[in-house]
């Protein structure tokens, strides 16, 4: 199986044309993240059967040049967010791994599929787009993840995220969650959660290819 199919059968379920009907004007008519043509950046990079590890954020980037499509990654050259800031510590306060470009590219193409719960956003407005639909779509998708593969890891970040454990079936994935990394809240219990060392040693116990967190050059 692969995402068309997955988007194809996603859809003779539910109807997203009020979805679509508002985004067609949102992005006719205002400022929108990230632009439409990369909305779906984490499924080009990531193949379903790939699918390794869901890192499950909120919603995208809300500043200019920002998002991408890939939950928590910048384009090149954009200055590293304080919620990315954040996970680059723990990164390396768990694997001695420093980071220092905003692009997670690297992962997407190991298997990392970087989701947010909404995918688009209006420009410096937060969480704009909650509630258009998109989270009956995420849900699917997550859903189909959960039930087609194998020993997947989810990482759920933030309340929006951890809504979705019901969706996941504990009994064949890893689910971590903790608060989001945002400057908010990873005082919290996000540092010291470990998710990158926790992930591999789940990945390694069940015979799959952990990921090299490191930044590919």
């Amino acid at each position: 199986m692969e995402w068309p199919e997955v988007f194809r059968k996603i859809k003779e379920k539910q109807d997203f044309s009020t979805l679509e009907e508002v985004l067609n004007d949102k992005y006719k008519n205002g400022s929108v993240f990230p632009p439409r043509e990369e909305i779906y950046t984490a499924f080009e990079l990531t193949s379903f059967e790939n699918v390794r590890v869901v890192i499950l954020g909120q919603d995208p980037y809300h500043g200019e040049g920002q998002s991408h499509g890939l939950a928590f990654s910048v384009n090149e050259g954009i200055k590293i967010p304080p919620s990315l800031r954040n996970m680059y510590k723990e990164l390396e306060d768990d694997l001695n791994i420093v980071r220092t470009g905003g692009s997670l590219k690297d992962w997407a193409g190991q298997g990392v599929l970087l989701l947010n719960t909404v995918l688009t956003v209006d420009a410096h407005d937060a969480n704009s787009h909650r509630g258009l639909g998109w989270e009956q779509f995420t849900d699917s998708v997550i859903e189909t993840v959960s039930e087609e593969l194998d020993n997947v890891v989810f990482i759920l970040w933030g309340k929006p995220a951890q809504k979705k454990e019901v969706l996941i079936d504990s009994s064949k994935h890893l689910v971590i969650k903790s608060v989001h990394p945002s400057p908010l809240s990873a005082y919290r219990g996000f540092f010291g959660s470990k998710p990158f060392s926790r992930t591999n040693e789940y990945l390694k116990e069940n015979g799959r290819a952990m990921v090299d967190w490191s930044e590919q050059k």
